[in-house]
């Protein structure tokens, strides 16, 4: 998954790429790769590691007060800072990663998460990082303080899967499974703003534009992307994904790009394939979140009609019982 807006996700161990300005990178499994596609050099590419990350004892107990289970070294989410200054990564042995971008790549701090996180977004102040989990949950984690532990900011009835902020951080943008896209006031996330309600199924991405600060595109399980006025929550815009995607979509020649800090971070990915190579083709993180629909009266007619029938005939046996016995007891009447 490419990310032109700094932030990337990989679900499970699945490769993710993301770009902030001359800066990019590229995840694959629990690794990832570093570059400054537009300085010469071998230095300028870093590898990162997640299985050299500190590592929480199982058993302790989180900030939630709940104990901690075994996951992988799979990198799940990532975020650049506006600036490319910071950059961000989860995992999912629940570890919040900060690195230092400039003047090279520097390994800041890590800490704990509560929940396996889905999606994290760095503000323009470059003082916080917000990171929604699985749980519906946003936290906030201080850049300034790299130790201090997050602050529960909102929290959704269900599952999260991207979080957003406006240019200008007044606003925080949350989707969520359940087809909702809801707007807080940052400073205030009890405070809700507006809802943007349209979709049809699970809302996996939502953009502000950076050159549009009062419009926001979303896109969802239900094959559309649309724009809003987020503010207000009014839909501008709806695009069927299925009206623009025909052949030209699963094209197997694409054109090369000219573009020569791309073309250098693909011979980095190309000289670094086996990071890669195990993840690629992995099946889609989405698949379990379509609403399923169960059309099953068939077989409860079928079943009501069993449950009758055996209702009739305990009533027909109760019937003959009950005649057998009035009969017996007039035989036996004594005759005067």
């Amino acid at each position: 998954m490419a990310g032109g807006d700094g932030g990337g996700r990989s679900p499970g161990a699945r490769p993710a790429l993301a770009l902030r300005g001359a800066l990019a990178v590229a995840s694959g499994g629990g690794r990832l790769l570093a570059a400054r596609p537009g300085h010469g050099g071998d230095e300028s590419l870093f590898v990162y590691d997640c299985s050299s990350a500190e590592k929480q004892p199982l058993g302790e107990k989180g900030q939630d007060g709940k104990g901690t289970d075994k996951g992988s070294d799979d990198i799940l989410a990532f975020a650049f800072s506006p600036s490319g200054d910071h950059f961000a990564l989860t995992d999912d042995s629940k570890r919040l990663i900060l690195f230092r971008t400039k003047p090279s790549w520097e390994f800041v701090s890590v800490r704990f998460v509560n929940r396996r996180c889905t999606s994290l977004v760095i503000t323009a102040a470059e003082d916080k990082i917000f990171v929604a989990d699985k749980s519906g949950d946003v936290y906030s984690y201080s850049i300034t303080e790299p130790q201090a532990d997050g602050k529960l900011e909102l929290g959704h009835v269900s599952l999260l899967l991207d979080v957003a902020l406006s240019p200008d951080d007044r606003y925080i943008l949350t989707a969520d499974r359940d087809e909702k896209i809801r707007v807080s006031l940052t400073k205030a996330p009890y405070s809700i703003v507006s809802y943007c309600m349209g979709h049809r199924e699970f809302v996996s991405k939502i953009l502000v534009i950076p050159n549009c600060p009062d419009l926001l595109l979303s896109a969802s399980g239900d094959s559309t992307l649309r724009l809003w006025e987020y503010k207000s929550g009014e839909e501008v815009h709806c695009c069927q994904l299925s009206t623009i995607c025909g052949p030209q979509a699963t094209k197997p020649d694409q054109p090369v790009t000219d573009d020569k800090g791309l073309q250098k971070m693909s011979k980095y990915i190309q000289d670094n394939w086996a990071v890669f190579e195990g993840f690629v083709g992995a099946g889609s993180y989405y698949s379990h979140l379509y609403k399923a629909s169960f059309d099953n009266m068939d077989e409860y007619l079928q079943r009501k009609e069993e449950r009758q029938q055996q209702k009739k005939k305990r009533q027909d046996l109760q019937h003959g019982s009950s005649g057998q016995a009035k009969k017996k007891m007039k035989t036996e009447e004594p005759s005067l």
